[in-house]
C-alpha cells in the first residue's frame, strides 16, 4: 500500500490496488503502518463517521482549532464525491490554495490530510456515502468552517448541480473574515504539533507516548 503526496503539505492519496473475481473485489482502505511510513506520524482513531448525501451536496469547508485538531482519512463507499483540501493555515506557503480528488466506489482512493488543513466535499451522485477516521472525536466548541462558496477560495466546484449546504455552512465566515476573527491555525503551530505526533509515533511497542 503507497500513499502519493499532493500539492498542499500535510495531504496524501492512497489509490489501493483492487483485486477482482467472480465474487467481488478486495482491497485495503487502510493500513497503519503504511500511513505512519508516508506521514511520518501516527494516525489515533477516536472517532468514525459516516455520512450519506444527495447529489449536490456541499459540506465544508471545515477545521478544528489545532492542537489538537482533527485529522482525517476519507473514502467513499458508494457514489462519488469531489473531495477537497484547503490549506488555511496562515504563513503556509500554499495558504489559501485548495486541491480536489475524486473519490468514488471504482476506484476506492482515499484521502489523508493532517490537523489544521479544511476539508470539504460535493456529492456527485445521490446516496454518496463517505466514511471517515477521526483522530479526534467531534468538539463543537473548537469546530470551525469558512464558507465553500468563497470566491476568494475559487474552488471549481462542478456546476450542473444545485450546491446544498447546511445553514451552519451557508452562514460560516469567508477565508478573510475567519482570519480576522483569529479562528484559523498557525502553519508553524501546526507543523509543531505533527513533529510531536511524529515523536510520540516513534515511542517503542512496549511503552506508551507520555
Amino acid at each position: 500500500m503507497a500513499m502519493k503526496p499532493l500539492g498542499i503539505e500535510g495531504s496524501w492519496l492512497h489509490e489501493p490496488q483492487i483485486f477482482t473475481d467472480a465474487r467481488g473485489g478486495f482491497h485495503e482502505w487502510f493500513r497503519a503502518d503504511a500511513l505512519t511510513e508516508a506521514t511520518g506520524r501516527p494516525l489515533r482513531l477516536a472517532q468514525a463517521n459516516c455520512s450519506v448525501s444527495v447529489r449536490g451536496t456541499l459540506r465544508g469547508v471545515h477545521f478544528a482549532d489545532v492542537p489538537p485538531g482533527q485529522a482525517k482519512y476519507v473514502t467513499c463507499v458508494r457514489g462519488a464525491v469531489l473531495d477537497v483540501v484547503v490549506d488555511i493555515r496562515v504563513g503556509s506557503p500554499t495558504f489559501g490554495q485548495w486541491e480536489a480528488v475524486r473519490l468514488d466506489d471504482e476506484a476506492r482512493a482515499a484521502l489523508f490530510l493532517a490537523e489544521g488543513l479544511g476539508h470539504a466535499f460535493m456529492a456527485l451522485t445521490d446516496d454518496a456515502t463517505v466514511m471517515y477516521l477521526c483522530s479526534e472525536g467531534y468538539a463543537p466548541h473548537r469546530e470551525h468552517g469558512i464558507h465553500p462558496l468563497d470566491p476568494a477560495l475559487g474552488i471549481d466546484w462542478p456546476r450542473d448541480a444545485e450546491p446544498l449546504l447546511s445553514e451552519k455552512d451557508a452562514q460560516a465566515p469567508t477565508l478573510e473574515q475567519a482570519a480576522a476573527l483569529g479562528l484559523l491555525p498557525d502553519y508553524q503551530e501546526c507543523r509543531a504539533y505533527y513533529a510531536r505526533l511524529g515523536e510520540s509515533g516513534a515511542v517503542g511497542s512496549d511503552e506508551a507516548p507520555q
